[in-house]
């Protein structure tokens, strides 16, 4: 059953976030070719636990995931990983059952402090994901991963994603952070993948 379930999501993705080429959409307006991670400096790839924005145009956030691509591939479909990872599916199952997320899947860094802008996403994994800006943290669009990751209720705006919030391997995606406020991002796809964003005002 969990197969079948995560087979069906597999193929929702493709069927929603992808072309025939493989990659998204050319007409979404959010997500940019893989050419934006080459023009990337290799200073600006965070990885530490808090990021704090150097100025008000760009803060980075790297999508992580640590899929083998023949298992994952064998248990929930062609294309579902393309990353050169090494965790086995089982194991992944197995540490999600046990503590409720895997710790090799996230957004990194998981807290910001910011001045409005921009987050530059950039999805360094193997997995598509999204970073989906939600009220209150809460399960995603695949039901057998938040009733192991203890979710079960699901975040609303997980139920209103277009082709244009799911993030291929690869690819960058652009979120305005607005001025004077909170903000939460979740995966929408594996929902402990999250970032919380602490936003002050410019000087």
């Amino acid at each position: 059953m969990f197969g079948r379930t995560l087979a069906s999501f597999a193929a929702l993705v493709c069927l929603v976030g992808c072309s025939p080429d493989g990659m998204p959409p050319s007409d979404s307006a959010r997500p940019l070719g893989p050419s934006g991670i080459s023009d990337l400096p290799r200073a600006a790839t965070l990885s530490g636990p808090v990021a704090l924005a150097t100025d008000s145009a760009n803060v980075i956030v790297n999508m992580l995931d640590n899929c083998d691509p023949d298992t994952f591939n064998a248990a929930i479909g062609a294309g579902t990983c393309i990353g050169s990872g090494g965790m086995k599916f089982d194991d992944f199952i197995a540490q999600l059952t046990k503590l409720g997320f895997v710790g090799s899947w996230h957004f990194a860094p998981k807290v910001v402090h910011a001045r409005a802008g921009q987050f530059l996403v950039v999805n360094r994994g193997g997995e598509v994901h999204t970073f989906t800006e939600v009220e209150e943290f809460g399960g995603g669009i695949v039901p057998d991963l938040n009733e192991l990751a203890n979710v079960p209720n699901v975040a609303p705006e997980c139920l209103s994603l277009n082709a244009g919030d799911f993030v291929a391997p690869g690819q960058t995606f652009e979120e305005d952070i607005e001025a004077d406020e909170e903000e939460k991002y979740q995966c929408c796809i594996h929902p402990w993948m999250r970032l919380n964003t602490r936003v002050s005002k410019a000087p």
